[in-house]
Formats: C-alpha cells, sequence, structure tokens
C-alpha cells in the first residue's frame, strides 16, 4: 500500500515550466522591443524571453572601416588615388538602430567628402616633398559627428597611401636622381681640388728644400732599387 501511494505521489508531482531564453553575446547590445517600443537594453548574458517581444542584436566591437581607393584632384589639378582606414565602435546601440537605416555608410560618405575637402587644398609639389601633406585631423573631426549621431565613436583617421600617376612618379624619380648625381660631381671636384691643392702645396715645398725631392725619391724606390752616391764632384760609378 505504501508502494503505490509513493507512485502516485510521483505523478502528481507538479512539473517544471520551460521559458524560453535569450542570450547577448559578449561584445554585443541586445534592444528588446515590445509592440514596436524599445522596453529594455540587454548587456551580454542570459535573459527570459518575452512573449511579443522582438531582439535585435547589435555588434559593439571596435571595427576598422577601409575607405575604397578614391580619385581626387589637388589644388593644381592633379589627380591622386588615396586609401585611407577609420577605426570606430558602436556605443549607443538605440542611436545606432533606431536614427538611421545605415549607419556605417553614413560615417562612410562622410570620410569620402572630409577627404576631398582636405585634398583640393594641397598641390601635388606637397604631396611629393611631404608624406604627412594630407592632414587627417579635419577628417577625423567631420567623421566623429557624423558618427555621434547615430551612436557610433570614431577613434582615428588614418591615411594609408596616396598614390600619385605614373608620370609625375616618373619625374620625381628623375629629379631625385639628377640631384643625387649632381651632389656626386660636386663631391668628386672637391675631392680633385683637394688633391690638386695638396700636390700643389708638395711642390712647392720640394722647390725650396731639394734635399726632401731626393729623400722622397729613396722613400718612394722599390725595394732592391740600386743607388749610387758621388761625393763632391767626383763621377759616380756605375759598374
Amino acid at each position: 500500500m505504501s508502494y503505490s501511494t509513493e507512485l502516485r505521489l510521483a505523478y502528481t508531482k507538479p512539473a517544471k515550466r520551460w521559458f524560453p531564453t535569450i542570450t547577448v553575446p559578449i561584445g554585443h547590445r541586445g534592444l528588446e522591443y515590445c509592440d514596436g517600443t524599445l522596453s529594455r537594453e540587454l548587456s551580454p548574458g542570459e535573459y527570459r524571453a518575452r512573449r511579443r517581444a522582438v531582439y535585435t542584436f547589435v555588434d559593439t566591437r571596435e571595427r576598422v572601416l577601409t575607405v575604397a581607393p578614391q580619385e581626387i584632384l589637388t589644388s593644381d589639378s592633379v589627380s591622386l588615388r588615396v586609401t585611407m582606414a577609420i577605426r570606430a565602435a558602436v556605443v549607443d546601440a538605440v542611436a545606432f538602430t533606431e536614427r538611421t537605416s545605415e549607419p556605417w555608410t553614413a560615417v562612410y560618405l562622410t570620410a569620402q567628402v572630409a577627404l576631398r575637402e582636405v585634398c583640393a587644398t594641397v598641390s601635388v609639389d606637397e604631396v611629393i616633398t611631404r608624406a604627412d601633406t594630407v592632414k587627417t585631423e579635419p577628417i577625423k573631426a567631420a567623421t566623429a559627428n557624423a558618427g555621434q549621431s547615430v551612436g557610433i565613436d570614431v577613434r582615428d583617421v588614418v591615411i594609408k597611401d596616396v598614390i600619385l600617376p605614373a608620370e609625375i612618379r616618373s619625374a620625381a624619380t628623375e629629379l631625385v636622381t639628377a640631384k643625387a648625381r649632381g651632389l656626386a660631381k660636386l663631391e668628386t671636384a672637391r675631392a680633385e681640388t683637394a688633391a690638386l691643392r695638396s700636390l700643389a702645396n708638395a711642390g712647392r715645398v720640394l722647390d725650396a728644400h731639394p734635399a726632401l725631392a731626393r729623400l722622397r725619391l729613396v722613400q718612394d724606390a722599390p725595394y732592391g732599387t740600386k743607388f749610387v752616391l758621388a761625393l763632391g764632384d767626383a763621377e759616380p760609378d756605375t759598374d
């Protein structure tokens, strides 16, 4: 009897109810909308899902947005190809989701326009002589303002490459080569002048002191050379 009672109690024990859950991944924010209205903003973790709720996840990890090469005119109407990268992250998931359908595109477009405005103020000569001629501060300021309005924090803007037309690159290379050759010839001429000046000074010393000339002759003679010395007016014996 006791056995059947225990069995009956086991079957009448209430079953545990199961509730659906959602998980917000690390590096994301979750937005819960009920009846079209934002009800909760969720940090990474697991939550009980509500009925009639719609969930949206926003990636808040830092990313690098690469701007495709841009054909841009300088102040002297020379076409450059410039590549740029933007380092940014979403800091306001609500603004990122609700204010525009393409928030990253808004930042991208602003960066393109700002880059063109900056390049329009520099000449090709400035680009050739200085690699940092294209300033990133105005581009970063404009891009940061655009990003702030859609919940994006623009942290850095980097100019990756500035590519000149092939003709200008060749001309610049020839100019540098010509300057290098001129400097080399100038150094050669200076060395030759210094050598001639030294020889002239040595010649004047030897003219003033004949004994030094004979001593120098002895010093420069190769090993095994035979010397004949004549004393006074005596004829040297060459046998």
